[in-house]
């Protein structure tokens, strides 16, 4: 069994971050401030997101739990590919809530952020596919550990989450044109 500590898995994560980073800096010989600052927000809403997807949400002495490996109990794999099975199946409507609003506003972000940092993501389709591409790695990453599940219902709600970005993204680019006129 390994245990994979939050504060590790955030260091791994941004040492790599920084590495690209800095990779990049160095092959263009210079920094443009105003993309690094959208990529950052990028980087911080990945972080956010690797925070609630990959480690239980309660804490136990004010501390994050780890992500557990143990190759005993990875397979076999927790997979719902049912829409909406498992969504309903809480104790409570305060859980019900918090998964729902969760899932969507984790990718929120990604919807809006995304079409900045890509031009090439030009069309709501292309965000779309790239945000709901993001989060299906996310659910093939989770696949190993037991702790986890992967879930089409999160799949679908992170989308949606990326959707609302996107119109969050295009209302704004409809209202700067508007302005301009």
């Amino acid at each position: 069994m390994v245990e994979i500590p939050f504060l590790f898995l955030e260091v791994v994560f941004t040492s790599i971050w920084l590495a690209i980073r800095v990779g990049v800096w160095g092959k263009q010989k210079h920094i443009d401030w105003k993309r690094e600052v959208v990529l950052l927000l990028m980087y911080i809403n990945l972080a956010v997101i690797i925070r609630f997807v990959f480690f239980p949400m309660s804490k136990v002495d004010g501390r994050v739990q780890p992500l557990i490996f143990d190759i005993a109990m990875a397979f076999p794999f927790r997979v719902n590919l049912f829409p909406l099975v498992n969504l309903f199946d809480y104790d409570s409507t305060r859980d019900l809530l918090v998964n729902v609003i969760g899932n969507v506003a984790m990718f929120i972000p990604s919807g809006i952020v995304l079409p900045i940092i890509y031009k090439g993501l030009d069309s709501f389709i292309k965000v779309i596919l790239a945000g709901g591409g993001i989060s299906l790695c996310i659910e093939i990453i989770q696949l190993p550990f037991s702790v986890r599940a992967s879930d089409i219902d999160d799949l679908i709600l992170n989308t949606v989450g990326v959707i609302l970005g996107y119109g969050i993204y295009a209302w704004i680019g409809y209202l700067k044109r508007i302005k301009s006129e």
